[in-house]
């Protein structure tokens, strides 16, 4: 006898087609799921580290700024060591004179001027310039004995500006304008 081969209908045919199709389509999904939650599990890890980074260096950035405060002044208390020096010498020295004492007062403040100025320190003297509201204090109005009304005829104490802004207003006397003129 003949064996029989149980013949499939075509549909059964297109149905195990059409599954194993899906179970192709469904390992490549899960084939690229894989591949995706890969470079996502990537993606995280470099945007960590690039947060830790960027933490690390705020925390720098703090450190050296907390430092860079601490430490601002420390070129000019340098500078001003040697002014210090040249005033304990001069209380310390027994029995000088007057002349002597008035020649070292002098050369410690040329020396204190000088630290001064090359930290930026400007002295304002106005004398016989135009009162300027700006840079000049006015506490008093006095007759200008010749000078022209406005003008600065006397400095009372002298303004100082730092690095181009103002860090005390030069007291003055200006000149007013003669009565009945």
């Amino acid at each position: 006898m003949e064996e029989t081969k149980p013949t499939t209908p075509p549909e059964v045919d297109r149905a195990s087609a059409a599954g194993d199709q899906v179970l192709a389509d469904t390992d490549a999904l899960v084939q690229k799921l894989g591949e995706y939650e890969a470079k996502l599990a990537e993606m995280r890890d470099t945007v960590l580290r690039e947060r830790a980074e960027i933490e690390n260096q705020r925390r720098r950035l703090q450190r050296d700024l907390e430092q860079a405060r601490r430490f601002a002044n420390e070129r000019l208390l340098s500078d001003l060591l040697p002014v210090c020096d040249s005033l304990e010498r001069g209380l310390a020295a027994e029995g000088a004179d007057a002349a002597a004492l008035r020649e070292g007062m002098e050369l410690t403040l040329k020396a204190l001027v000088k630290v001064a100025e090359s930290n930026g320190l400007k002295a304002v003297d106005p004398l016989g310039q135009a009162f300027d509201p700006e840079l000049h204090q006015a506490m008093s109005m006095v007759d200008g004995n010749g000078q022209a009304p406005g003008t600065v005829v006397a400095v009372l104490q002298k303004g100082y500006v730092l690095n181009d802004r103002l860090l005390r207003p030069a007291l003055v006397a200006v000149a007013k304008t003669p009565e009945g003129a």
